[in-house]
């Protein structure tokens, strides 16, 4: 298989809360930060293994983008999360794949009964 492409420009729009990929054929990708951190490709969302949903993420912002070596960046959320390292590959598979990335995500919050919005809590009660 191909290497994936490397992003030939990285731009973090705070304001709209997204993070702009460009790739030299052209092509440009705008990814909500909240997709990006529930897709976090980090051991504490990834599960080792058993992937942990991630809720309440609806106002969550990117403060800050850092490379990681030649392969990989990091993003870092304003709700503290930073440990997620962010592949060229991974990134362009989040980029290609946005809308059946993002469907099989909402499809998951439902099947849990959860929410996107952090002030919405569904509580379990467990006789």
């Amino acid at each position: 298989p191909m290497a994936a492409p490397i992003p030939t420009t990285i731009k973090l729009h705070k304001a709209s809360r997204t993070l702009e990929l460009g790739y030299a054929d052209g092509s440009t990708y705008q990814l909500p930060a909240e997709y990006l951190r529930v897709l976090s490709p980090s051991a504490e969302v990834r599960g080792h293994g058993k992937p942990v949903l991630q809720t309440g993420k609806l106002n969550v912002g990117l403060s800050g983008v850092e490379t990681a070596g030649r392969y990989a960046i990091k993003l870092i959320f304003d709700d503290g999360h930073d440990s997620g390292l962010y592949t060229w590959d991974y990134l362009y598979q989040l980029a290609t794949q946005q809308s059946q990335r993002w469907d099989a995500y909402l499809e998951q919050l439902h099947q849990a009964g959860a929410s996107r919005d952090p002030a919405v809590s569904a509580v379990r009660f467990i006789p």
